[in-house]
């Protein structure tokens, strides 16, 4: 009996490293394909959303405008918000990224991509939304969208990353998760005033436009400025 569970022990130990190679492996095809994109725009949102919706046009042409001025779009690769943020990026003729993951219930790649990766581990893909985005554009969406909005955030606070503009487009979806951060975790101090700031919220897509423009115009005017000296 002990030589049959030393025996499972090392067979577990062994499946363990080699799942870390495959972790870094992921992180390094992630890298490798996505370090050259420029400046780029992360936008997160359902996967159910139909092409019928009038959302789902606003989306597409949030991106065609990002893309004609130059800035990657970037999604997690599926239907839905996904695919219209990516259409919008290729009718631009801008660099069009979707991260997938598999799924038990396969997550079918969207069409409309110029560079697609598919990933196994959510939190190597996370990584990815996040690492090259200079604004990140949150649409209405789920359990998997307050997940990757609430991790922007966290980042965001603990100074993990840099304060990019944190876009949660259509107020009214957005309502009653503001007015429960308001009055239930602001209340009771779990979060600063200052966490609040953290978050824009725009109704207009040309609003969306014109925040995401505006700071990295003001980033680049610092960052000259700074190379003078």
């Amino acid at each position: 009996m002990d030589r049959n569970r030393d025996y499972e022990i090392n067979q577990l130990a062994k499946e363990e490293s080699w799942r870390m190679f495959r972790i870094m492996g992921e992180f390094i095809e992630g890298f490798d394909e996505l370090s050259d994109i420029g400046p780029a725009v992360s936008v997160y949102g359902s996967a159910r959303l139909k092409e019928s919706d009038s959302l789902y046009w606003e989306i597409e042409d949030i991106a065609f405008q990002l893309g004609r001025m130059g800035f990657a779009i970037v999604t997690g690769g599926g239907p839905g918000v996904m695919e219209a943020a990516n259409k919008g990026a290729l009718r631009a003729g801008a660099a069009s990224i979707g991260l997938n993951i598999s799924l038990p219930q396969e997550q079918i790649s969207n069409a409309y991509t110029t560079k697609s990766l598919t990933f196994h581990h959510f939190f190597v893909r996370k990584v990815m939304l996040v690492k090259y985005a200079t604004a990140f554009i949150i649409m209405p969406g789920g359990l998997g969208t307050l997940d990757e909005l609430t991790e922007v955030l966290t980042l965001i606070q603990t100074q993990k990353i840099k304060p990019f503009p944190v876009v949660l487009f259509k107020s009214e979806y957005w309502k009653g998760f503001l007015d429960w951060l308001k009055s239930t975790v602001l209340a009771r101090g779990f979060i600063s005033e200052g966490d609040m700031d953290l978050l824009m919220v725009c109704d207009d897509p040309n609003s969306v436009i014109e925040i995401v423009q505006s700071w990295y115009i003001r980033q680049e005017l610092v960052g000259k400025r700074a190379l003078r000296r």
